[in-house]
């Protein structure tokens, strides 16, 4: 069988719409934008991490080239190795935490009514406007030893917390940062996971439960497969935006906590480089944060992108 001259012409037209350059005209000034961006710190910091480069060189003299001598440094500090431990788990404690607490807000939210509904996402919605300092100044408020209100309710119902401290031991002071963190992560999750569940289909849900399924599993094996894509991508802002946290930790550790017992990468690398001059060093630091993101979140990029060749 022969092709028609008219579908002929429109293969050959496709063709050549796909052999236009507007659309990488188009796509070239942002790329260049953000090569130059994120290019030019990265290729800098690369080049800082092999060198010693101190206060000295802050004021003029030439920096040493060292080659690896800043990441053998770093890596055969016992030091680092207990906060990159410290680090992931609490990168995963808290992306479990916001991740699970914005999915049952979210099924919740699903099944309110209208103006409810609406209250809460305004809630949500504040709550992820308020800026970090001010949040934390609030949350500092919430714990003070002297005038906090926790401890104040803690007394009320009976408990010894009269001039409690709970910045001065590691756990409780992660206890807090954990509660701040994931209080600050949930809206997005929220609306995120919630407009996704807007776009599961009535029709399958109807046809699963006349079936026999029942809530949990009509969740489990409806729900959850089509909002997989979803979740991924959530899950894996979460576990970088954890991994790096920095300005809750920062203001706790002001506010009394131990640096040396309560130092994530981030403020690990920021005590090295800002504190101690030593940014050299903090810049090996920073690249093997950046190894460590991507060793983390490389598991979860080959589910995204396997599930996007099954779609």
């Amino acid at each position: 069988m022969t092709s028609s001259p008219r579908g002929g012409r429109t293969s050959r037209g496709r063709a050549a719409a796909r052999r236009t350059p507007l659309p990488i005209g188009l796509v070239l000034p942002a790329t260049a934008l953000l090569v130059l961006a994120l290019g030019y710190p990265l290729v800098r910091q690369v080049f800082l991490s092999v060198q010693e480069f101190g206060l000295a060189q802050q004021f003029g003299q030439p920096p040493e080239w060292i080659g690896l001598g800043n990441y053998r440094e770093l890596l055969t500090d016992p030091y680092l190795w207990a906060v990159v431990g410290r680090t992931v788990a609490f990168c995963f404690v808290n992306a479990g935490l916001t991740l699970g607490l914005g999915m049952g807000i979210a099924v919740l939210m699903a099944r309110m009514s209208g103006w409810v509904r609406v209250a809460a996402q305004i809630g949500l919605l504040l709550a992820w406007a308020t800026p970090v300092v001010a949040a934390m100044t609030i949350w500092q408020f919430l714990f003070d030893t002297e005038y906090g209100l926790v401890n104040w309710v803690l007394v009320e119902l009976g408990g010894d917390y009269a001039g409690h401290s709970w910045l001065l031991h590691p756990l409780s002071f992660f206890m807090v940062a954990t509660i701040v963190v994931v209080w600050m992560s949930v809206p997005f999750v929220v609306f995120t996971l919630y407009a996704a569940l807007t776009q599961v289909s009535d029709d399958v849900l109807e046809a699963a439960e006349i079936d026999g399924a029942g809530p949990w599993q009509r969740f489990r094996h409806v729900v959850l497969p089509s909002i997989r894509p979803v979740l991924l991508v959530v899950l894996l802002l979460q576990l970088i935006w954890d991994l790096r946290v920095f300005t809750q930790i920062y203001t706790l550790q002001k506010a009394g906590g131990i640096t040396r017992d309560t130092n994530l990468l981030g403020t690990y690398i920021y005590s090295l480089g800002i504190k101690g001059g030593e940014f050299g060093l903090a810049a090996a630091a920073a690249m093997f944060m950046l190894a460590l993101t991507v060793v983390i979140t490389a598991p979860y990029i080959r589910m995204m992108l396997k599930q996007e060749e099954d779609d």
